[in-house]
């Protein structure tokens, strides 16, 4: 399994902007296709954005125009970037990797191999 590391997660604005980022210390995550997920408390846990080893990227319908998934491969990290955030885009905030890539399937959480613990985001005045 790849060991993942999330972080970036703070207490932002409505309004507001942050960068989470997801390294690995062993692992060279452009060998990987990653996800973001995100749980809310008492929801379940829901795709937000992944990026292929292509460089294919997809988004939630409910964060496109507003998040950006990318890759610095010479941190080995996958960031999503978020802006214009919303009290409804609170939760723990997970970055997962895969050895294959799945299209239109890829906010399916089963499809990934291996998790990070999370980071908390929490929009709020």
């Amino acid at each position: 399994q790849v060991q993942l590391v999330e972080s970036g997660g703070a207490l932002v604005q409505p309004g507001g902007s942050l960068r989470l980022s997801c390294a690995s210390s062993r692992f060279t995550l452009d060998y990987y296709t990653i996800g973001w997920f995100r749980q809310a408390p008492g929801k379940e846990r829901e795709g937000v954005s992944c990026i292929s080893r292509d460089g294919n990227t997809y988004y939630a319908d409910s964060v496109k125009g507003r998040f950006t998934i990318s890759r610095d491969n010479a941190k080995n990290t996958v960031n999503l970037h978020m802006n214009s955030l919303k009290p409804e885009d609170t939760a723990v905030y997970y970055c997962a990797a895969s050895g294959r890539w799945y299209g239109r399937t890829w906010y399916r959480a089963a499809q990934y191999d291996s998790w990070g613990q999370g980071t908390q985001v929490t929009v709020s005045s």
